[in-house]
């Protein structure tokens, strides 16, 4: 039998990071299309701010699903997502569908937030880069 205990964080650590490792290559992929959305958002700097999201979302994400530093990848991730929710969500200034839409992807941010807090607060489990490294130092 599986033992949710020990592959759980695994499997959570990857469900969870996938989201922005996909969402960082749609962005390289998809330039022209980013910067347009992002120029419409009314945002500076729009290239400097997206290599910054494709660097931030990339390496956060495999940070969090190799569990290398997996909580200071959590920590980037949650300072990428809180002003993006902000900024490409405002369902406070929308109205009818659009609200409801970007109310949802709003609370599924926050939700996601919640899953790297868990990350921060409890490390990457098991099978991850930094329990190997730890298990490897000598015991003082």
């Amino acid at each position: 039998m599986v033992s949710l205990e020990k592959y759980g964080p695994l499997a959570g650590r990857i469900l969870l990071a996938l989201i922005f490792f996909l969402s960082g290559l749609n962005k390289i992929f998809a330039w022209d299309f980013n910067t347009g959305y992002m120029a419409a958002k009314g945002m500076p700097m729009v290239a400097i701010f997206l290599v910054a999201a494709i660097v931030i979302e990339i390496g956060g994400s495999l940070s969090v699903i190799l569990g290398y530093k997996a909580r200071l990848g959590a920590v980037a991730l949650i300072v990428f997502t809180i002003p993006a929710s902000v900024i490409f969500h405002n369902f406070w200034a929308m109205k009818g569908m659009d609200q409801v839409l970007n109310m949802a992807m709003f609370m599924k941010n926050f939700s996601i937030i919640g899953g790297l807090l868990l990350v921060i607060a409890f490390g990457a489990g098991r099978f991850s880069i930094d329990n190997r490294k730890s298990a490897g130092e000598p015991k003082a």
